[in-house]
């Protein structure tokens, strides 16, 4: 549980004349609450006041789990038969009698579960979003999180030798997902912190592709996308490799994908804006020729979940400082010839940055 965000938060209500606060996203529930839950359909929220103790409301198959959790404070439940809301109305007003003003996690909160709020609380102003003050709340990591951060770049790494190392003429590209995750369950590493992302020649043209039986051959890249979870924060990596000896063109792009990386990253430093370290990458590929191919932002910040606040791209004027954590991911990809993308996600020092994963980033080229 992080207290200390617990109060910030609480702070900033008190400022904005907020009687509470209704946290509604999975992840930054697990952020400050320190309980991890994939709700699914099911109401997980977590409500915190201005003033007084704030309470968890979560499925009661999981009120034992989050009462072992790091969590201080209430857990209440519901079970499947009972109707939630009105629970969760009984609840507040027992702890905050007659809210006027509710805070809301704008970006995460469904237009039905909302207008439900509002039938709950009729009169009830819920104008203020929190989204922003949760964003800032979770934008500087602190020493420990980036210890655990480092951690799960580490694991990141293993995932990379193992599928390094399961390249081989006619492995489907899913077959090598399934060796990679298969290999780190039994190593601990219960969960990816998203779909493992493993594309093979003009397959890997697409930025966000999904691994399928295309087969590995001779003379093309493979592009590996992945990261885990672990101890509740997430890693983030890309690397693309040579199988056999590859193309002048695709060590063109290639050189061209990983100069575009290693110069924004070192670009990072305190002051600098996430926007001119999106142009710094850009730059590089725009000028010689493939600019039109470079089609997402340069990056997003990592820590409890692997995209949040803030976007590396053009028009945010977002200063960078010591502590924040993002990825610098710049690709090239042409349609039915190549993809190539490179990332690390850093976190800032004082004069610089230092990356989650240590794969090396020069071309492998996998006999």
């Amino acid at each position: 549980m992080n207290q200390t965000k617990i109060t910030e938060l609480q702070a900033s209500l008190q400022q904005s004349g907020a009687d509470l606060a209704y946290v509604a996203d999975p992840g930054r529930i697990a952020y400050l609450s320190g309980y991890a839950s994939d709700p699914h359909e099911r109401i997980l929220s977590l409500f915190i006041p201005a003033n007084g103790d704030p309470f968890l409301f979560t499925p009661a198959l999981e009120i034992e789990d989050a009462e072992n959790s790091s969590w201080a404070y209430d857990v209440l439940g519901y079970l499947d038969s009972e109707n939630p809301w009105e629970m969760i109305k009984a609840a507040i007003l027992a702890r905050y009698p007659a809210p006027k003003k509710i805070a809301l996690e704008k970006n995460a909160l469904t237009l039905d579960r909302f207008e439900i709020l509002q039938g709950l609380f009729p009169g009830c102003d819920f104008s203020l979003d929190i989204t922003p003050v949760l964003q800032r709340l979770m934008l500087l990591k602190t020493d420990s999180e980036i210890k655990t951060m480092l951690e799960a770049g580490a694991w990141a790494d293993e995932a990379f030798r193992i599928g390094f190392n399961a390249i081989k003429a006619g492995v489907p590209e899913a077959e090598i997902v399934a060796e990679i995750e298969y290999q780190l369950k039994r190593q601990g590493v219960s969960q990816m912190s998203f779909d493992t992302i493993v594309l093979a020649g003009a397959n890997a043209a697409s930025p966000h592709g999904v691994p399928g039986k295309n087969q590995i051959k001779e003379n093309e890249l493979v592009l590996f996308d992945l990261g885990v979870v672990w101890k509740g924060y997430c890693s983030d990596a890309t690397r693309t490799v040579a199988y056999k000896e590859p193309t002048a063109f695709q060590k063109e792009i290639y050189n061209l994908t990983l100069l575009a990386q290693e110069t924004a990253q070192k670009a990072v430093r305190p002051g600098v804006t996430a926007a001119e370290l999106d142009a710094i990458a850009r730059g590089v590929i725009t000028e010689a020729g493939y600019g039109e191919y470079f089609n997402h932002r340069l990056g997003h910040g990592i820590g409890t979940t692997v995209h949040e606040f803030p976007s590396l791209v053009e028009g945010n004027d977002l200063v960078i400082e010591k502590g924040m954590c993002f990825s610098i991911e710049p690709g090239i990809y042409i349609p039915g010839k190549v993809g190539v993308r490179i990332e690390d996600c850093v976190y800032v020092t004082e004069d610089g940055c230092v990356p989650f994963t240590k794969t090396p980033k020069e071309l492998q080229i996998i006999d």
